[in-house]
């Protein structure tokens, strides 16, 4: 599902070579990573959670990478269990560095990318801000971020089948630095109907 001006590239993460689309709009100056959902559980870069996030923020001028997780899709290797995957998420962030040297870069994701997103951006610096779409807060232990002052938003339906919305709120609540957290009214974990909205929120936050 390539979108228009998407490129297809690979980069390496460790010894591993992993696919992925990429768009730099003319005169680009932020840049964001999407994260795709579980890969056990059918999670890749297709998904329309991470199609339509990447959609949106390449209309508001941001260059995007989307990428498939070791072991997904046409990408080398095998499902690690976490860490691997959030090394995915560094190596994916080192190669959009790469190509816009200057641009202020996000890391975010959806479900099980969101957690690799903040689990592998949070401490790097060339991660300005970071994005969580339906994180399931209550699967990860997510104490490593706790400190991080970079900005976070947060999108979560409130009848998410995987993380109750009260539970993400507390997590927020002991964040360190500028948080959002968007309730979505009436959506569960898979968003479906929600997908522009929420592509639209991630823009406006990555874009600001």
């Amino acid at each position: 599902m390539q979108s228009a001006n998407e490129e297809n590239i690979r980069f390496p993460s460790g010894t591993l070579s992993l696919e992925a689309r990429i768009c730099i709009p003319d005169r680009a100056t932020r840049a964001a990573v999407a994260c795709h959902p579980h890969p056990q559980y059918g999670g890749e870069m297709d998904n329309s959670v991470v199609v339509a996030t990447t959609r949106a923020l390449a209309e508001h001028g941001v260059a995007t990478l989307r990428f498939n997780f070791r072991g997904v899709g046409d990408s080398e290797g095998s499902y690690s269990g976490n860490a691997g995957e959030a090394d995915d998420a560094r190596a994916a962030i080192a190669c959009l560095r790469a190509r816009l040297p200057d641009a202020r870069i996000a890391l975010g994701g959806y479900s099980f990318g969101a957690a690799m997103a903040l689990l592998g951006g949070h401490a790097d610096l060339d991660v300005e801000r970071l994005f969580a779409i339906a994180l399931p807060a209550t699967m990860f232990d997510l104490s490593a971020i706790r400190a991080s002052v970079k900005p976070k938003l947060f999108l979560l339906g409130d009848r998410d089948q995987y993380c109750p919305y009260a539970a993400l709120e507390s997590v927020v609540q002991g964040l360190a630095g500028e948080n959002s957290l968007i309730r979505l009214s009436g959506a569960d974990h898979f968003l479906f109907g929600c997908e522009q909205e929420v592509g639209e929120a991630v823009a406006r936050f990555v874009a600001c």
